[in-house]
C-alpha cells in the first residue's frame, strides 16, 4: 500500500509520465504479451524479482537482464538473477547481466554528475556486448553458444578495445 501512494505522489509531480496501475498477474501477462509497452515498472521486491525474471527469460536468458537499484543518492548495481550458487565456480555463468549492470551504474553516474566520459563508457560497453552477442560463435552455453565465463569476457575485453578505437577514428575524422 504504502510504495503505490508514493508512486501517484512523484507521479503527479511529472505529468508528462504516465502512470498505469496493473495488478501483478496481469502485468505478467503483458509482459509476455506485448513487453514493449513497458518503459518501468515500479513494484515490491518480490514481485519485482519475478517480473525481472521474466523480462530476462523472454530476452534469451536470466544471463542477459541487467539490474540497478536506484535511491536518491546511491545507485547499487547488481546481476539481475543474484548470485547463482548452483553454478558459483564452475566457469559456466553468462557474466553479459553484470557487465550490463556496471554500464548501467557507470550511466546513471554520468548522467547524475554531467560526465560526458561515463556516459560514453557505458554506450561503448553496451556495444561490445552487443557486438559479441549478434555473434552465434561468441556466444555462452545458456544462450545456444559454447564460450564459458572467461572466454566470453575476453571476448567483450577485445570487443570494447575495437568499439573504443572506432569511436576514436570517428571523433578524429569529425
Amino acid at each position: 500500500m504504502g510504495y503505490s501512494c508514493e508512486v501517484r505522489k512523484v507521479a503527479k509531480e511529472f505529468p508528462e509520465v504516465e502512470l498505469d496501475e496493473i495488478i501483478v498477474d496481469a502485468a505478467a501477462a503483458l509482459l509476455i504479451r506485448t513487453p514493449d509497452q513497458f518503459d518501468v515498472i515500479v513494484t515490491t521486491n518480490m514481485f519485482g524479482d519475478i517480473l525481472s525474471d521474466e523480462a530476462s527469460e523472454l530476452s534469451g536468458s536470466l544471463g542477459l537482464g541487467a539490474s540497478i537499484n536506484v535511491g536518491d543518492h546511491i545507485c547499487v548495481a547488481q546481476a539481475q538473477h543474484g548470485s547463482a550458487p548452483d553454478i558459483a565456480g564452475k566457469n559456466i555463468a553468462n557474466p553479459t547481466s553484470l557487465i550490463l549492470s556496471a554500464a548501467m551504474l557507470l550511466n546513471w553516474r554520468g548522467c547524475r554528475e554531467g560526465n560526458y566520459a561515463l556516459t560514453t563508457a557505458a554506450a561503448l560497453i553496451e556495444q561490445a556486448v552487443e557486438r559479441v552477442l549478434s555473434n552465434p560463435a561468441t556466444r555462452t552455453r545458456d544462450i545456444g553458444g559454447k564460450l564459458d565465463t572467461d572466454v566470453f569476457s575476453d571476448a567483450v575485453v577485445a570487443a570494447l578495445r575495437l568499439v573504443c578505437d572506432e569511436s576514436r577514428g570517428a571523433t578524429q575524422e569529425s
